[in-house]
């Protein structure tokens, strides 16, 4: 799947405006909170963000500012889903879960060395990323995105217990974030 139907997906998910009052993330439009719209120059109200500008943010900040389009290179459905969950959690989060799956996965460090767990896809996380795949083969995609998808999971049940109104978003976040 291209970045272009990434984003499709995602804004056609998202949907247009909203404001949901137990959603700390305050008004969004096309998924993009209020807070990211400001920070990249949009001033008006969230109801009229254009598109346009949602698709520009989308591919920047959530697609080659954390070089999940590098990750594509070698895992394109595993870049997918740090895609979709840096743009729920954070990128600097999706980036996290993938390093603390790569550590969890090198086998004692026989495969490869530990990364530093700093949510910064960077050369050491995309070397470590070629040689799980170079032992483990096209399989290994595969647990990767299961590894994330867990530690994804974990975090909104966490969410949910640590502040009771998240609840209100925890069955849509499982059916939709996690195994789509």
């Amino acid at each position: 799947m291209t970045i272009d139907e990434l984003i499709e997906e995602v804004i056609a998910r998202e949907g247009g405006y909203s404001n949901h009052p137990a959603d700390r993330g305050g008004p969004t439009r096309w998924g993009i909170t209020e807070a990211v719209a400001r920070q990249h120059g949009f001033t008006g109200d969230m109801r009229v963000f254009p598109r346009d500008e949602a698709v520009a943010i989308y591919r920047r900040i959530y697609w080659l500012r954390p070089c999940f389009a590098e990750v594509a290179k070698h895992a394109p459905a595993l870049a997918a889903e740090l895609f979709d969950t840096g743009i729920n959690m954070g990128p600097a989060v999706a980036g996290r879960f993938l390093q603390r799956a790569l550590n969890a996965l090198n086998r004692n460090e026989k495969d490869y060395p530990d990364l530093a767990v700093d949510g910064a896809v960077g050369p050491a996380t995309l070397a470590a990323l070629g040689a799980f795949l170079d032992r483990r083969g096209p399989p290994g995609e595969t647990v990767l995105i299961k590894a994330a998808e867990a530690l994804q999971g974990e975090r909104y049940l966490a969410l949910a217990e640590r502040r009771p109104a998240n609840e209100a978003f925890l069955y849509g976040w499982l059916a939709n974030r996690i195994g789509s």
